[in-house]
């Protein structure tokens, strides 16, 4: 390749190796990094994360396609700052997301960099704000009369982050239209035989994940530990939204007063992706179960490990 270099050898290559300047941004830097996000490899993806943001700056310049490319990787690095509860620079690079994304003229990767916007920008008390980005590019992505089966996916995950969004703000008309919205697009997915091949991230496993984290929000724990119990996580298609599927369970379970439950989740969300474990927000839900039942058998061990800083590798 002649961009970054994240090869099918980004999850072992030294750090060293990526010390060269490099001339432009590949579609396989892009996929690589996205694959370091998907299996929760955070501090490698930090390492290699200033030279991809590097190439996606010239590469923002170089056309529609590079600017998708740019695109991407803002998006990435939006996400990972999230992760870090990183909220300001998370809400930049979404920012730069968008932007690219306009230039590129590309739907689906504004509807990315939407997505990308809608948490800094809830967490900063703008949610109408997210909302209106997050419906726009929904809208514009089902507009035609036959929408392509990528642009159909990005605008039922446009929707299922609407969802959650309006129910963090205590809108429940608008997440459970949301959340209806993007079960009909998975259903009409389905129904298509253009959607069949790799595993799509639009799925009905993927709707009763965020299920769960919407109901939660709006106060029906009963619900939301109905979608929990239903779920098969095995089905999800990343180590990152298999912990994260753990992690939506554990609060709810520790919401409901089930402490030791919510501590069995986290168990989880460490044998999925253990950098998860280390993220802020999870750690401080241990610290709540801690609170509440000190005495678990395992609690001050897995504590213990889960804030030891991590290896990159």
């Amino acid at each position: 390749m002649a961009g970054v270099g994240l090869g099918a050898g980004a999850f072992a290559a030294p750090a060293a190796a990526w010390a060269a300047p490099v001339p432009g941004l590949s579609a396989g830097d892009v996929a690589a990094a996205r694959r370091l996000f998907a299996a929760s490899a955070y501090a490698r993806l930090g390492e290699v994360l200033p030279l991809l943001l590097a190439a996606a700056a010239r590469s923002a310049e170089q056309g529609p396609a590079g600017a998708a490319q740019a695109a991407s990787v803002w998006v990435l690095a939006s996400q990972l700052a999230v992760k870090q509860g990183r909220t300001e620079p998370a809400g930049t690079y979404a920012e730069r997301a968008g932007a690219a994304a306009r230039r590129s003229g590309d739907p689906v990767a504004l509807a990315a960099a939407a997505r990308a916007a809608a948490t800094p920008l809830r967490r900063t008390g703008r949610t109408d704000e997210a909302l209106h980005l997050l419906e726009e590019a929904r809208a514009h992505l089902t507009a035609g009369s036959r929408p392509t089966t990528a642009g159909l996916e990005a605008a039922g995950m446009a929707a299922l982050t609407a969802a959650y969004t309006a129910a963090q703000a205590h809108r429940p008309a608008t997440a459970y239209e949301f959340a209806a919205q993007a079960e009909e697009i998975t259903h009409h997915l389905a129904r298509r035989p253009d959607a069949a091949g790799p595993r799509r991230e639009l799925t009905a496993v993927q709707c009763a994940l965020y299920r769960i984290g919407i109901h939660r929000h709006l106060g029906d724990l009963d619900t939301a530990l109905a979608h929990a119990r239903r779920l098969r996580p095995a089905l999800l298609p990343t180590a990152e939204r298999r912990a994260r599927a753990a992690t939506d369970t554990a609060r709810v379970l520790l919401d409901a007063g089930d402490a030791g439950g919510a501590f069995a989740q986290l168990r989880l969300v460490e044998l999925a992706a253990p950098h998860e474990a280390r993220r802020p927000s999870v750690q401080a839900l241990t610290a709540r179960i801690a609170e509440q039942r000190p005495a678990l058998a395992g609690l001050a061990a897995y504590t213990r490990r889960t804030t030891a800083r991590p290896s990159s590798r």
